[in-house]
């Protein structure tokens, strides 16, 4: 075997392939057959990361943890991939505490339903341009196993933002995109727009995220033959389109000046007066589209074909606002447990995203409380999908696409209110005048979560005054601090409203550029240990679902010993896939 010079060499899996199964035209390897390795070229970082770079390594990193963990015989029928947006491990550990806090429960011991999945690892999730990622390229990395720049979604790295002459060629084929293709059932299911970042990875192919609807498109764009992410979700060109869809961003289907159903003041936002709620209700006549939680509610899952669910004008609302909505949305976890009851109608199984979006959101705002109340009411859904599924046939992925800079801190003694003021064990933090606060060096009392920068900072803003700040915070400017930090004593730090202090001055909290976790459960999930770069995450799934497995193996992309390991263009996939459709 020739070597290759470090820092990079092949990864060399030898027989272990073997019990990854292969697909239907490869035959498997046998114990008298040669071992064989991915070879993976040494390269010069960053200039040697091509698309297909990307795509080499993550198959052999992916071959080569199924082997070591002796999983290579597991198949999964269904894949769930859960992606909590911004769900940072402080988020989780603050979340489980909440959740336990409010069960009446020791909270630091607590688990959430995806905590307890017996499989584990870390997700490294910078991207090709960026130490600190964007949604768009880290969930691109997870669809397509090709890791890409920020703002680019389903395309690699290859062309510049925006340039949608140079994006062709440079699609990326996702995973629910062959499980389309292989005849399974897809869906996507969100808290935000159905066309935000995370769920448009699932089907889109744009050089820039912010193309949703078409009013968002430049010219130049349009000229170049660009299509926004609502359009392509409709247009879909295989299967009829995704079997199920649901979550916010309802006027971007709506031609502009169509009224809102719930709402009188909002209307349609589309330009090029497509109504493309009413071309999906005409292409699938036996389909049934929703937009309020009584309407979902009503529905004969099992005599429902397919789903389009668009609950609000643009991102469905925080779970602590939602009861207060009057024409009223499912939880995340409904809309979970009603997509499965639809996709697992189809015999030969399905894939479906679920993402809690507004984890990341409330994050951005700076807000503790909705971070950490969406995170708890995301592990929900994770056990409705459980509760839904078989075990044996169905993998559940549970991870997040980037973190971001909540801090959880200082020494709050067992059990003490995690949304609250750092309380200490010993006398030595009482005072008369606030027993047990744990103090700062200037004599001033500290919550436990805080973030490293963001709206939450202390100074005076153009929209609130110096001192505490309260939800909702986006301030365009700060004057200079006058007294410091703020006296927190009267303060009620565990109010919904209040944003935890910031370090730094900013409008919106930025992502962290940390590892994330992983958790796994099902077949195949036993791949999942140790630290995997995030493309990783669709090669252990795809060596792991034969289905998908076998279709990438018709685009010529899989070796002698079955393996996906040649990244498949779009074209081909749309060739192969339009002859399946017919």
């Amino acid at each position: 075997m020739p070597r290759f010079p470090s820092p990079v060499r092949p990864f060399l899996l030898g027989a272990a392939l073997s019990t990854l199964g292969a697909c239907a035209s490869q035959p498997p390897m046998t114990s008298s057959t040669a071992p064989a390795a991915i070879a993976v070229p040494a390269i010069q970082r960053p200039q040697g990361e091509t698309p297909q770079w990307w795509f080499r390594s993550g198959a052999a990193q992916a071959a080569l943890a199924s082997a070591q963990a002796n999983a290579g015989g597991q198949r999964a029928k269904n894949v769930i991939v859960f992606l909590g947006d911004g769900m940072s491990i402080p988020t989780i550990a603050a979340a489980h505490v909440l959740a336990g806090q409010r069960a009446g429960v020791d909270g630091e011991s607590y688990r959430l339903s995806f905590e307890r999945f017996p499989f584990s690892a870390l997700s490294r999730t910078y991207e090709t341009d960026q130490q600190t990622p964007d949604s768009a390229g880290t969930m691109t990395a997870i669809m397509t196993g090709v890791k890409t720049r920020a703002g680019f979604i389903g395309v690699s790295q290859v062309p510049r933002r925006q340039d949608c002459a140079g994006t062709r060629g440079q699609e990326l084929v996702s995973a629910l995109e062959l499980a389309a293709a292989a005849g399974m059932s897809t869906g996507a299911v969100t808290t935000t727009r159905i066309t935000h970042a995370t769920p448009a990875a699932t089907y889109g192919h744009l050089p820039e995220r912010n193309w949703e609807v078409d009013a968002d498109l430049s010219e130049a764009a349009k000229a170049a033959g660009c299509k926004d992410f609502a359009a392509q979700l409709i247009d879909f060109p295989v299967a009829g389109g995704l079997t199920v869809a649901m979550g916010g961003g309802r006027t971007e289907f709506m031609p502009a000046g169509a009224d809102d159903p719930e709402y009188p003041t909002r209307v349609g936002q589309r330009l090029d007066g497509r109504n493309l709620i009413g071309e999906w209700t005409s292409s699938h006549p036996d389909g049934k589209y929703v937009w309020n939680a009584a309407q979902l509610k009503a529905l004969d899952l099992s005599r429902t074909p397919r789903l389009l669910g668009l609950f609000e004008p643009s991102h469905m609302n925080y779970e602590h606002e939602r009861p207060r909505d009057k024409a009223g949305e499912p939880s995340l976890a409904e809309m979970t447990a009603s997509a499965i009851e639809v996709l697992k109608q189809n015999p030969n199984g399905f894939f479906l995203m679920v993402e809690g979006g507004r984890i990341d959101h409330a994050l951005h705002a700076g807000n503790a409380y909705r971070a950490l109340d969406e995170t708890v009411s995301f592990a929900a859904a994770v056990q409705a999908a459980l509760e839904h599924t078989d075990p044996a046939e169905t993998l559940i992925v549970v991870t997040a696409d980037h973190s971001h800079t909540l801090t959880f801190a200082g020494y709050p003694r067992r059990g003490n209110p995690i949304l609250g003021k750092v309380t200490g064990a010993t006398d030595s933090y009482d005072d008369e005048s606030a027993p047990g606060l744990a103090r700062d060096a200037t004599g001033l009392p500290y919550t436990t979560l805080g973030f490293a920068n963001g709206p939450g900072y202390t100074g005076a803003s153009d929209q609130q005054p110096e001192g505490s700040k309260r939800f909702p915070h986006n301030p365009r400017e700060y004057s200079a601090i006058g007294k410091g930090r703020p006296d927190l004593r009267e303060v009620d730090t565990t109010d919904p409203d209040y944003l935890q202090e910031a370090i730094l001055p900013l409008k919106s909290e930025t992502h962290g550029g940390e590892d994330v976790a992983i958790f796994a459960t099902g077949p195949g999930a036993a791949a999942f240990h140790g630290e995997l770069e995030q493309n990783v995450i669709f090669h252990v799934i795809v060596q792991h679902a034969p289905r998908l497995r076998a279709e990438l193996c018709k685009l010529g992309s899989c070796n002698a010993d079955g393996v996906p390991v040649e990244r498949p263009t779009r074209q081909a996939w749309l060739q192969q896939a339009g002859a399946a459709a017919r």
